[in-house]
C-alpha cells in the first residue's frame, strides 16, 4: 500500500511540477508570436492527445518523467516560407531568453503561490525550546541551556525547529562559530551565544545539524501509552491493544515511553514480561520482540506498537498566519531564502562541503513525496515548494542540455553579436547529455544504497 501511494504521489508532484515549467515555456513562445507544435507532459508514446485551433498538439506521453514544448524551428526541420515568422530561430536573441527563462521562472512562481496559500491558511508549529543540551558539546561550550527557547540563528529569526535546522543547514562549512540567540521564557530579553564549530556539518551524510550541535528538542513528557497496534507484529499477538499503559518490564518500573522503547530495542527474540494497566485493571503479558536490521545493520527488536498522542501545551504552540497582502511579501522573502539556500548547497557540493551522497533520485523523491502525502495537506504542499524551486535552480545552471545551457549560448551572442557556431553547441549537447547522465545515475546509485 505504501509503495502504491508513493508512486501516486509522485507522479501528481512531478505531473504539477512539469506542467507549470512547460506551461511558462509554452506561455511566453505564444505571446513572442513563436508556432508551438507540441506541449507534451511525460516522453514516449502519448496515451492521450488533442489539436487545439492554433495546431498546437496537447499530449500526456506514457512515461511521466519529463516534459517538452516542440516548437516551429528551422534547425529541426523545413519551414514553409509563410510561417518563417513563427519560427523559434527567427526571433531576436531577448525573445529566446526570455521563452527559455520562463521555465524556471514558472516554477519559482509555483513556489511562490504554494508558500503564500500555507501562510494565508496558517501553520500551527511548536517552538524551538531546548530539551537537553549534551555534555562537552558545542551548545555547552556556548552556553546554550535546557528549557530556553532558540530565537535566532545567524541572525535570523526562527520560530519553528523546522526553520533552525533550515538556517543550521545553510551554515555548512563554517570554521568559527554559530550566532544562536536563546530566550529563558517569553518575558526575558533574547541573549545571544557564539558557538564554536569547526567544518560545520562537512561532508556529513546525511547533515544531522541538531545531533552535531548537542541539542535535543523539548518534548512533553509521554508515558508509555499505546496508542496503536499493528496486526500481525509481535505486540497484537501478545494481546496488548490501544490504550494499554505500560508500567514495568520483567519487574522493572518503565519511567516513559522513551524508556519502555529502549528496552524493547535492547531485546531482539528475548521474551519480556509485561504488566499492564488497561482499564483500571492490572494485566501480565509477555511479548518477544522480533529481529529488525537498521540501514546501518544494527540488530533491534520491534514489536509494531505506536505511542498514544500528547498535546503540547499551549505556551509550547506557535501559529505562523499572515493575511492575504502580508503573505505575499512572506512567499516572496521565503522563496528567495530556498532558490539562495539551493544555489549554495549546489556551491558546497562541488568545492567538496556536501557529500556527493546527499544527491537524491527518482527513488527518494517518491518515497518522501508519498511521506509527505501521509502528514497531510500543508506538508505535502511545503514539500512542492521545494522542489518547484529545486528543478527551477538545477534547470538555470549553465550545462548544455538544460535550460541554463542555452541561456549560456544566448548570453555569449549577445556579448558577441552573432550565435554561437552549430558544431561548438553540438559539442556542448553531447557534454552536456554525459554531465547530465553521469549525475542522474549517481542519484539512483546512491537512491539504492539508501534503500538497502
Amino acid at each position: 500500500m505504501g509503495l502504491i501511494q508513493n508512486i501516486l504521489a509522485v507522479i501528481v508532484v512531478l505531473g504539477l511540477l512539469i506542467t507549470f515549467h512547460e506551461f511558462g515555456h509554452f506561455w511566453v513562445a505564444r505571446r513572442c508570436g513563436v508556432k508551438v507544435l507540441r506541449f507534451s507532459v511525460g516522453f514516449g508514446t502519448p496515451i492521450w492527445s488533442r489539436v487545439d485551433r492554433h495546431g498546437t498538439e496537447f499530449a500526456i506521453a506514457a512515461i511521466p518523467l519529463g516534459g517538452y514544448v516542440k516548437m516551429l524551428d528551422e534547425r529541426e526541420g523545413a519551414v514553409p516560407d509563410d510561417q518563417l515568422d513563427h519560427a523559434f530561430n527567427r526571433k531576436t536573441v531577448w525573445q529566446r531568453i526570455a521563452i527559455v527563462a520562463a521555465g524556471p521562472v514558472a516554477n519559482f512562481l509555483l513556489a511562490l503561490v504554494a508558500y503564500w496559500a500555507l501562510f494565508v491558511a496558517g501553520t500551527t508549529t511548536v517552538a524551538p525550546v531546548i530539551g537537553e543540551v549534551a555534555p562537552d558539546s558545542p551548545a555547552a561550550r556556548g552556553g546554550l541551556e535546557a528549557g530556553h527557547e532558540i530565537t535566532a540563528v545567524q541572525g535570523e529569526r526562527v520560530r519553528s525547529w523546522d526553520e533552525v535546522n533550515l538556517k543550521l543547514v545553510a551554515a555548512i562549512g563554517e570554521q568559527e562559530a554559530l550566532s544562536i540567540a536563546t530566550r529563558e521564557d517569553a518575558a526575558a530579553a533574547p541573549r545571544e551565544h557564539r558557538v564554536p564549530v569547526t567544518d560545520w556539518l562537512v561532508r556529513q551524510e546525511p547533515p544531522q545539524p541538531l545531533a552535531t550541535l548537542g541539542v535535543t528538542p523539548w518534548r512533553p513528557p509521554m508515558p508509555a501509552v499505546l496508542g496503536q497496534v499493528a496486526q500481525g507484529e509481535p505486540a497484537a499477538a501478545a494481546g496488548l491493544a490501544a490504550g494499554d499503559e505500560i508500567l514495568a518490564v520483567d519487574g522493572e518500573p518503565v519511567a516513559d515511553w522513551r524508556h519502555f522503547v529502549e528496552i524493547v530495542r535492547a531485546s531482539p527474540g528475548e521474551a519480556l514480561s509485561l504488566e499492564v494497566r488497561r482499564a483500571g485493571e492490572t494485566l501480565s503479558l509477555a511479548v518477544t520482540p522480533r529481529e529488525n536490521t537498521l540501514e546501518a545493520g544494527e540488530t533491534i527488536g520491534y514489536i509494531g506498537a505506536g505511542v498514544a498522542p500528547v498535546a503540547w501545551p499551549e505556551d509550547y504552540r506557535r501559529e505562523i498566519r499572515y493575511g492575504p497582502l502580508a503573505a505575499v511579501g512572506e512567499a516572496v522573502s521565503r522563496t528567495g531564502e530556498m532558490i539562495v539556500l539551493t544555489l549554495d548547497a549546489v556551491r558546497k557540493m562541488l568545492v567538496g562541503l556536501i557529500a556527493p551522497s546527499n544527491l537524491s533520485g527518482p527513488i527518494t523523491i517518491a518515497q518522501i513525496s508519498g511521506d509527505s502525502a501521509r502528514a497531510g495537506l500543508e506538508s505535502f504542499v511545503s514539500f512542492l515548494a521545494y522542489l518547484s524551486i529545486s528543478l527551477g535552480v538545477l534547470n538555470l545552471l549553465p550545462i548544455p542540455v538544460l535550460d541554463g545551457g542555452h541561456l549560456l549560448y544566448y548570453a555569449m551572442e549577445v556579448v558577441r553579436g552573432r550565435p554561437v557556431s552549430e558544431r561548438t553547441q553540438a559539442i556542448g549537447l553531447r557534454i552536456g547529455l554525459a554531465l547530465v547522465g553521469s549525475l542522474m545515475l549517481m542519484a539512483i546509485y546512491f537512491d539504492l544504497m539508501r534503500l538497502w
